[in-house]
C-alpha cells in the first residue's frame, strides 16, 4: 500500500533543479510533494509524483541518477498536535524513521505527511489501528 518516492541525485548548481522540474513538466508529470537536502557538492531530491513511470523514465533518459523508494503516506487533520499523535504511533510500535516531510491539499483541511521508516507495513498497520488513513498512489492521482 505505500507510495512509490523518486529520489533524484542533483548538482548543487544554478539551474539544476529547474532543468529536472521542467523536464517533468514537458511531460506532463505534477509534482504532488517534494523534499530537497543539499551538501557542498550535491542535492538529494525527493518527489511525489502523479506518473512515477513516465518520471523515472524521463529522468533515467535525461541521464539523472534516480531510484525508486516505498514509502509510507499518511493523512493526518490539519491542527496542531496531529502530526504528534502520528509519531507517536510510529515510537510505541518501536518503527524508526529516517525522514519525513508533508504537504497540503487544495481542498481539504487534511495534511499529508511522507514517512521513511524501517517497515512501512508495520508502519501502516499500527498508524490505521489508530484512526489514521494511509494513502496511496491513487490518492495521490486524484491530488
Amino acid at each position: 500500500m505505500s507510495l512509490k518516492q523518486l529520489t533524484v541525485f542533483v548538482q548543487n548548481k544554478q539551474g539544476s533543479l529547474v532543468a529536472i522540474t521542467d523536464t517533468l513538466a514537458k511531460h506532463n508529470v505534477n509534482i504532488r510533494a517534494l523534499s530537497i537536502a543539499d551538501t557542498e557538492d550535491f542535492g538529494i531530491l525527493r518527489l511525489i509524483v502523479n506518473d512515477t513511470a513516465t518520471a523515472l523514465d524521463t529522468l533515467k533518459n535525461e541521464g539523472y541518477l534516480i531510484k525508486t523508494t516505498d514509502v509510507v503516506g499518511v493523512k493526518i487533520g490539519d491542527a496542531p498536535g496531529k502530526l504528534s499523535e502520528a509519531l507517536k504511533v510510529l515510537d510505541e510500535n518501536h518503527i524508526n524513521m529516517e525522514y519525513l516531510y508533508a504537504f497540503m491539499t487544495r481542498t481539504e483541511k487534511h495534511a499529508y505527511v511522507v514517512l521513511r521508516v524501517a517497515d512501512n507495513e508495520k508502519a501502516e498497520k499500527a498508524l490505521e489501528e489508530k484512526g489514521f488513513h494511509i494513502i496511496t498512489d491513487k490518492d495521490v492521482d486524484k491530488l
